[in-house]
């Protein structure tokens, strides 16, 4: 399925269904170095996913969601090993969107990247997801237009400190004033 998101279209489905993620797959490939992000129901959601939610991460989180921050924590064993990048899942509760709607709908983790080839830039209306997998028929589009503008900030964790891995909707600056020394911004 395809919907809007607060920025861009983005591909959903199922992360417990394989089925589902080849299906995605097969639509927007993914090398060994890219991960799949994942948009959640609630937080009450990422505790499955993830091995431990860091109290900092959890800090986060509360003051960030719904919205536009992904958090990469070390994933299950059970999660589906195409979902994770270097073991760690980016998830994040999405603000208010069609992606929130869908995903609060479905009740449970569904994968949240964009809508497009790899390459072509992200698109922000539902007819141009469709004119970007013309021969696809089996994919839903929800109808509708994104807002555009910066993707989701994502935050890498490792042993309570906060690599800044993407800029993005979230200031560096709101990150910062939260937790502090906790963030590694060296590599943004």
């Amino acid at each position: 399925m395809a919907a809007a998101s607060e920025s861009f279209f983005g591909l959903f489905a199922d992360v417990a269904e394989p089925l589902a993620l080849d299906r995605l797959l097969s639509l927007k490939p993914r090398g060994a170095d890219q991960g799949m992000p994942v948009v959640l129901p609630s937080a009450a959601e990422w505790p499955s996913l993830v091995v431990e939610v860091p109290p900092l991460a959890r800090l986060l989180g509360s003051h960030f969601w719904p919205g536009p921050l992904s958090i990469a924590l070390a994933a299950r064993p059970t999660v589906d090993p195409r979902l994770p990048l270097d073991g760690r899942l980016a998830v994040r509760v999405p603000g208010p969107c069609a992606a929130a709607d869908l995903v609060a709908a479905f009740g449970r983790p569904l994968t949240a990247t964009s809508a497009n080839p790899p390459s072509l830039p992200p698109p922000t209306t539902s007819d141009a997801v469709r004119r970007a997998f013309p021969a696809v028929d089996w994919l839903y589009v929800v109808d509708g237009e994104s807002a555009g503008g910066a993707p989701s900030t994502v935050l890498v964790e490792n042993r309570e400190r906060f690599r800044v891995a993407r800029r993005g909707a979230v200031p560096v600056a709101a990150l910062r004033e939260l937790i502090g020394s906790a963030l590694d911004e060296s590599e943004a």
